[in-house]
């Protein structure tokens, strides 16, 4: 199973990403050269995908401190601590984001003897690990959760979950995409996901690209599409999951859980362990990220409301876990009791 593309790639002295935010007309790879570009890459969603998040500020972090001419390691590391809150501060609501600074923080400490030149160096290797393992984690992701999709299946999906949001394979699409190369010939609902249409725009390119047969639609048409029978299952990503399996992801998740419960379809979370914050114990105390409202009143710049008009754009919502049948990750499938079930994947 291959892949002709990568969202993110390092270079010898730098990031190359995939620019998001151009496809699916335009296939643009940007040099990423400072921590600052990062920060925009991120915060402008031309690096997207909590996994993906995760890996380019990791690399982020390694370009904002190698130049640092520190003198010794406190304030190598006072610096190190104001670069990790800034990237920190790009998306606050993917997991994987503050779980990748967090692992680098540990491992800098951990070696805070060594020269600062090592130290450097050991922030990129940290990074180059976390990257590779994701595509490892992903692939086992997709062959847990392939087990649970039956021949002739219509799975319904919603934003992008594939390799552009993660290191490779993704984590709904590595799902979706184990299944179709086990050719048991099932077909994809898209949603579009509104408002900035990652549906739309790049899941369906990512399927297009692995030959998998698709229909595109409204987010809005999803519940009479279940209430038809013409959904077998609903898998989804996720930004970040709390001790008792409460899901922050892409606004309009919490309604395909409330749709899916009441039509008895199958809700399924795929996520790496990265995702999962035991620090928060429900989704009450998950930070919500609201972006600017013109990404609800316009479509690619342009406006498709009367000026002036107010909108109100949360990024993600919560869905509570009553409403998820289970969580696909690499450690296998996580079923009710999640507060128990999923303190297990970490013993």
């Amino acid at each position: 199973m291959k892949q002709s593309y990568q969202s993110i790639t390092w270079e010898e002295d730098h990031l190359s990403i995939l620019d998001q935010t151009q496809l699916p007309l335009r296939e643009i790879y940007s040099d990423v050269n400072t921590i600052g570009q990062v920060w925009d890459a991120i915060k402008k969603l031309k690096v997207r995908g909590a996994p993906a998040i995760g890996i380019a500020g990791a690399y982020g972090l390694y370009l904002g401190v190698r130049e640092l001419d520190s003198k010794n390691f406190t304030s190598f590391n006072v610096e190190l601590n104001r670069w990790i809150e800034y990237l920190k501060s790009s998306r606050p609501t993917a997991a994987n984001l503050s779980w990748a600074l967090e692992r680098i923080n540990q491992t800098v400490y951990a070696n805070k003897d060594k020269e600062l030149d090592e130290i450097k160096e050991i922030i990129l290797k940290t990074a180059k690990t976390i990257h590779d393992e994701d595509k490892r984690v992903c692939k086992k992701i997709g062959e847990n959760g392939s087990e649970l999709v039956k021949k002739n299946w219509n799975i319904l999906t919603h934003c992008n979950t594939g390799a552009l949001a993660t290191g490779a394979y993704g984590t709904a699409f590595s799902v979706i995409l184990h299944a179709h190369d086990q050719e048991k010939d099932i077909h994809v609902w898209v949603d579009e996901t509104r408002p900035l249409l990652q549906g739309a725009r790049l899941t369906t390119w990512e399927l297009q690209k692995a030959e998998i047969p698709f229909h595109l639609i409204t987010d809005s048409m999803a519940g009479s599409l279940m209430n038809a029978g013409k959904v077998d299952m609903v898998v989804v990503g996720a930004d970040r999951v709390t001790a008792n399996g409460d899901t922050a992801n892409k606004i309009g998740t919490y309604s395909l859980a409330v749709l899916a419960k009441e039509n008895e379809i199958p809700f399924y979370v795929a996520l790496p362990l990265s995702t999962f914050d035991l620090e928060s114990e429900t989704g009450e105390e998950i930070e919500i990220e609201e972006r600017e409202p013109e990404e609800v009143t316009h479509i690619s710049k342009s406006p498709i409301t009367p000026k002036k008009t107010d909108a109100y754009n949360p990024a993600f919502d919560i869905t509570p876990n009553k409403y998820i049948t289970g969580f696909i990750t690499e450690k296998g499938i996580v079923k009710p009791d999640f507060k128990k079930n999923i303190r297990k994947l970490f013993d």
